[in-house]
């Protein structure tokens, strides 16, 4: 079940116009959200509350033989004032990480005068920021989290630990990152190890900047093409008098005739320990199809670790309105071990709701494609309008949690060991029953056993 904490900041980065799939660290994304999903074990309960659209709290009890717990806090510059908080009124699917994701059409970045904003001749833009905390109880251990967008293509995240039985008392991690839709970069810095990295990927195909500058290009030479105005019917030339609160406003865009019907992608990342004097690196590949597929959907990838001798093979795809399938290949050149882990998940439709379903599904799989031109026409206001923009479009799409009442997600490997997970909701609770069965366990079959169940308003 995805935390609330975690809810609020795929919001942020959605608000913002930041795109998390286009990382190599999403790369096997699809494949680990149906196959690596936790059970719980034993009870925890979350109770969360969003009580201001800049600010949110969460409380988390746990028993698992110990007592224990952890709060939570949240702020974003970034005001959320449409963002659904209320458990009985969030999508269902919105709390299953789950679900096959569905890679859409690039997006080019923000033009940067996007971002400005100005006030009597001054700019008084800000960029945007989220700040997180979380103390667990009882063993007093900190995470802090600050992220702030720079640019319309970088953002830079630091995320630390505090914990006396870390080395050093703690750790820190640094990340530098960049997206231009046609590539993406990240640089590493983490003070376990003095660790330094830089990951990247690129996707083949045209470049959404390029395109968005044609489209820019016709737009003038049909402008230029027009009949002139009359002199009543003219616009006024001339600057923005200081006393006005107008920023420049660039026309919208409209989408592109066709559209890619698939992409594909390749990445690798590199890291160095300076103290350990020891390094790594991996190399990843990726093919997904887009929403302007006529078949069903499907993403393989493929990444290789060449000094550890590791080859990782995974093959996704969307067979039905509610069912993914998932199934993943591990093999090491050096030891000749191999491991091989397959995963569903089905979503349980309510009556008459596969229909419904089927239509949330299509706009959820169009939404970049038909409504891009009214995309980049939010991105071109002034970024507190876009904000309202963004969470008003998220409520106009259709209720999906109308037409589904839960959803089963299992996996087994090749040793037999199976986990389970039921996720549903009750009135105003979203609930998650799992277990964890290995098959070669004789008497002690049942390996786990938990409930997890989160309020929030």
């Amino acid at each position: 079940m995805l935390d609330f904490m975690d809810y609020v900041q795929i919001a942020f980065y959605e608000a913002s116009h930041w795109n998390l799939d286009n990382s190599y660290g999403t790369l096997t994304a699809t494949a680990r959200s149906l196959l690596d999903f936790p059970t719980p074990l034993g009870l925890r309960l979350h109770v969360s509350s969003l009580s201001t659209p800049n600010f949110a709290t969460s409380y988390t009890l746990a028993s698992t033989g110990l007592l224990s717990g952890s709060l939570s806090y949240l702020y974003t510059s970034l005001a959320l004032p449409l963002l659904p908080s209320a458990s009985r009124a969030i999508h269902l699917q919105s709390y299953v990480p789950g679900s096959y994701r569905q890679l859409t059409a690039q997006r080019p970045p923000d033009e940067p005068q996007w971002w400005e904003i100005w006030h009597r001749g001054r700019r008084i833009d800000r960029r945007d920021a989220l700040l997180y905390g979380r103390l667990f109880l009882p063993r007093s251990t900190l995470e802090a989290l600050y992220l702030r967008r720079m640019t319309p293509t970088t953002q830079i995240k630091v995320s630390c630990v505090s914990d006396s039985r870390l080395p050093n008392g703690g750790t820190v991690l640094a990340c530098l990152q960049q997206d231009t839709g046609k590539w993406s970069a990240e640089y590493i810095y983490s003070t376990d190890s003095a660790l330094l990295g830089v990951r990247g990927l690129y996707n083949f195909g045209p470049d959404p900047r390029i395109r968005r500058q044609q489209q820019q290009d016709e737009g003038s030479s049909s402008i230029s093409a027009s009949p002139p105005l009359s002199a009543d019917s003219k616009p006024a030339v001339g600057p923005i008098p200081e006393n006005d609160d107008r920023a420049p406003i660039s026309p919208p865009l409209s989408p592109p005739a066709t559209e890619s019907p698939s992409r594909f992608s390749a990445g690798c990342e590199l890291y160095y320990g300076l103290l350990n004097k020891s390094g790594g690196m991996s190399i990843g590949l990726r093919f997904a199809t887009l929403p302007a597929h006529s078949g069903f959907p499907y993403t393989m990838t493929l990444t290789l670790n060449p000094l550890m001798g590791s080859l990782s093979s995974t093959y996704s795809v969307r067979a039905g309105r509610s069912l993914s399938l998932s199934t993943r290949f591990d093999f090491n050149v050096y030891s000749y071990e191999s491991e091989v882990l397959m995963g569903m998940e089905l979503w349980r439709l309510k009556q008459g709701g596969g229909e419904r379903l089927g239509r949330a599904t299509n706009e959820q799989l169009k939404r970049a494609t038909p409504k891009e031109e009214e995309e980049d026409y939010a991105a071109a206001r002034p970024k507190p309008e876009r904000a309202a923009a963004a969470a008003a479009a998220q409520r106009e799409e259709f209720d999906a949690s109308d037409a589904t009442s839960g959803c089963l997600k299992a996996k087994i490997d090749h040793r037999g060991a199976i986990g389970v997970l039921w996720q549903g909701r009750v009135k105003e609770l979203v609930y998650s029953l799992g277990a964890g069965v290995d098959l070669r366990g004789g008497k002690d079959m049942i390996t786990g056993v938990g409930v997890e169940v989160q309020y929030s308003s």
